[in-house]
């Protein structure tokens, strides 16, 4: 198997597709890139995306979703989506404070790789850890959001999916500010949620929502 290069090389300045033409020069069929999103908001579910880009057909401006504005994540998911294998998949706030939200966020990526139409031949993975039970080869890549394009792709399916669920939540629940914080524990958020409690999509295993409980 080819050697993938380590993250204490120096960083491209925007992530490219070094890594996945090294994997089908080496005999990979298909490449996937995942990555999730939500770690760190008091609320809401953790989203993650997997995505297989075509070698042919990749979409200009891809980068880390933190690197972007709101109306380019929207602009190049709708491309990615235009030319890519995509899946999303989700692990709710039962599963993160049952299972810790590291584990929630690896059951989160495992769905979504088992729900692109085929297994891909290898799987990328932003982060240290490799889910269990890929069905694939897989190789976890820190910083991976700033290395390869298809896990950079997959920071903008699940960035911008989980932005548009908590907003969809804000209207449920208003006051909070998801639609803004997107349920990080922003000062206006951790007000709200000792003026308004605790919601049923609040995690409770989180300390600032476990101190009001």
């Amino acid at each position: 198997m080819p050697v993938v290069p380590s993250a204490d090389e120096i960083l491209p300045d925007m992530p490219d597709y070094s890594v996945e033409r090294m994997l089908l020069a080496g005999g990979a069929r298909e490449v996937a890139g995942v990555d999730e999103a939500g770690r760190g908001p008091l609320a809401g579910p953790v989203t993650a995306a997997a995505v297989v880009l075509d070698a042919s057909a990749l979409p200009s401006g891809i980068n880390d979703s933190k690197m972007l504005g709101p109306k380019a994540r929207v602009r190049l998911l709708e491309e990615i989506m235009g030319c890519a294998k995509v899946s999303v998949a989700h692990a709710s706030v039962e599963e993160i404070d049952r299972l810790n939200i590291l584990h929630a966020s690896l059951l989160a990526m495992q769905r979504a790789v088992a729900g692109l139409r085929g297994t891909p031949c290898h799987v990328l993975v932003d982060g240290k850890v490799v889910p269990s039970a890929l069905g694939c080869d897989a190789t976890a890549l820190v910083r991976g959001d700033a290395r390869s394009l298809s896990i950079a792709a997959a920071s903008i399916m699940a960035k911008v999916t989980r932005d548009r669920i908590m907003q969809d939540l804000a209207r449920e629940f208003p006051g909070y500010g998801w639609e803004r914080n997107a349920g990080y524990p922003t000062k206006a958020h951790r007000e709200a949620l000792a003026d308004l409690g605790v919601t049923p999509h609040h995690r409770r295993s989180f300390g600032p929502v476990r101190e009001l409980l």
